[in-house]
């Protein structure tokens, strides 16, 4: 799950990590009101979940509080990515001599978390990571014992010269891994992290990504989730115990088991198509866990076709295939359907299934070809 800016910060202020005073505002004038108050130069930023604000003109600095109201209507309702601004952020701007990149990321690998580093902040640091790695300085922490104070002033040494500059660098760090901690974060990002030209270090922005598998113990930030930013059909499965993602072809694939859902989206392209999902009902079905499937599926234009793959362990092959008179009986499906149905209750599921108007296949791969065929 991510969260705005604005809401990032305010969890950096709770964790004691120093960040420029900010209000999230959602009209021109309050955006005139708090330049004023601030009585000096304001930075003023679309709030919208994701990257490139800056360059799409997301992000403007404000001399004057005439200019903030300017840039606040003119952000105000822009498109950035398909995704509409409906507030800005308008904080007070800080003065740069030196940008910083600092973030808390899970190495999968390592099977902890990293906290990484780099003097060349400001950047988008996929790209400081592709043509520059060695200015990329990596610790792995061990979950038992936190950010230990040896560690994070090592990465602060690597970052400025100025001892007075490390410390603090070296004490945000700690306090940015507590963040990424105590929130069941997947990422935890500063970028840029500035030294101001008399020394003092803040965090102008903030980036926050929470692992869904912890919401059920963090109900405050869940709070915070912005549901007119994701994917509807997303959001959909999320409330139907249902996992899927959404992708950009034209093959919809209802599959049970995610490692199974993996392998028929493997074969679809093996076989060249693009499967337009990965969506995976689960190990007990039911017959209404279909009738979701399909309806989020069938949401979505690109789809030409629809594969559905069972293999019925825990999963009963009748089970769906009753769900799948349901969806008939209950929705226009006007797309080709293709159906693999093995395993428990296989030969049940062939009767229920036997006068409705569908392409059953013996095998994934022949499920896979007609599915394309069809598509295209």
């Amino acid at each position: 799950m991510k969260i705005h800016e604005y809401q990032a910060k305010e969890l950096f202020r709770k964790g004691g990590i120093p960040v420029p005073r900010g209000e999230v505002v959602t009209t021109p004038e309050a955006a005139y009101d708090l330049a004023k108050e601030y009585g000096g130069t304001v930075a003023v930023k679309a709030q919208v979940l994701v990257g490139g604000r800056g360059k799409a003109g997301g992000v403007k600095l404000a001399k004057t509080p005439d200019e903030a109201r300017q840039y606040a209507e003119a952000i105000l309702g822009m498109d950035i990515k398909g995704l509409t601004v409906e507030r800005v952020l308008v904080t007070e701007a800080v003065d740069i001599a030196k940008e910083i990149y600092v973030g808390v990321i899970m190495d999968r690998s390592a099977q902890k978390p990293v906290i990484m580093a780099s003097a060349a902040g400001g950047v988008e640091i996929e790209e400081v990571a592709r043509e520059t790695p060695e200015l990329i300085h990596r610790t792995h922490i061990d979950p038992r014992y936190g950010a230990l104070a040896f560690q994070s002033r090592a990465l602060a040494g690597a970052l400025h010269e100025d001892f007075k500059v490390v410390r603090q660098i070296a004490a945000i760090i700690e306090k940015l891994y507590d963040v990424f901690e105590t929130t069941d974060a997947s990422l935890a990002e500063i970028n840029p992290l500035v030294v101001t030209p008399s020394g003092e270090v803040v965090a102008i922005d903030a980036k926050v990504n929470v692992d869904d598998s912890a919401l059920y113990r963090q109900a405050d930030l869940e709070a915070m989730r912005d549901l007119s930013a994701e994917d509807s059909g997303e959001v959909e499965a999320r409330k139907a115990d249902l996992s899927f993602v959404r992708l950009q072809g034209n093959v919809g694939c209802v599959v049970n088991g995610a490692g199974l859902a993996m392998a028929t989206m493997d074969l679809i392209k093996t076989y060249g198509g693009e499967p337009a999902n990965f969506l995976d009902i689960g190990g007990s079905s039911s017959p209404e866990k279909v009738v979701t499937a399909l309806n989020i599926i069938l949401s979505d234009p690109n789809v030409k076709s629809i594969f559905i793959n069972i293999f019925g362990g825990i999963t009963r092959c009748d089970d769906v295939a009753r769900g799948l008179v349901t969806a008939f009986k209950e929705m226009d499906l006007n797309l080709p359907i293709v159906i693999r149905l093995t395993g428990t209750n296989e030969k049940e599921a062939k009767e229920i299934l036997s006068e409705m108007d569908l392409h059953t296949a013996p095998t994934m791969d022949d499920g896979v070809k007609k599915a394309i065929e069809l598509a295209n």
